[in-house]
């Protein structure tokens, strides 16, 4: 398990200000938080190094790439001796956009992209096969109202 780090104000503002948009210039930034670009870049660095920034990434719209039929799939496991094969064999599915081992019912609640039904129909069959898998339950959506919302550490700090 990672160590949680402190952030400070400027440290929220900052990544706040790249949750929006990871290509902003850092003399763009700095103004805004009231620091010099390479105060910004150090401190941008530094969160790198540390692990609280992972990475810098681009959000593409998956129905303009051809994905458009998303389904959550709660799995649960069979609690035998392949149930610890199941995370890593879901993982290596590229219609598998997150995977959630979570409390309850299930053991795991995995967001899937895929180009149509048939397609999540496929891929049910292939996590069925998974040795250590018992069952899986599938909830298609019909529509996205909110996704891939940047993170605002001001707001989420100072309710």
């Amino acid at each position: 398990m990672q160590a949680n780090f402190q952030i400070d104000d400027v440290d929220a503002r900052i990544i706040s200000a790249l949750s929006l948009d990871g290509r902003r210039p850092y003399a763009e930034v700095g103004a805004e938080v009231g620091l010099s670009t390479a105060a910004v870049h150090e401190r941008v660095k530094k969160l790198l190094e540390r692990g609280v920034i992972r990475r810098f990434s681009i959000s593409a719209d998956p129905e303009r790439v051809g994905l458009s039929f998303t389904a959550f799939v709660a799995i649960r496991n069979d609690g035998g001796a392949h149930c610890r094969e199941v995370a890593p064999r879901l993982r290596t599915m590229p219609e598998v956009v997150e995977l959630h081992s979570v409390a309850g019912e299930y053991d795991f609640l995995a967001k899937i992209r895929t180009t149509h039904a048939r397609a999540l129909e496929d891929l049910l069959f292939q996590i069925k096969s998974i040795p250590g898998v018992a069952r899986t339950t599938s909830t298609v959506v019909l529509s996205t109202e909110l996704e891939d919302r940047p993170l605002d550490l001001g707001a989420l700090r100072n309710p």
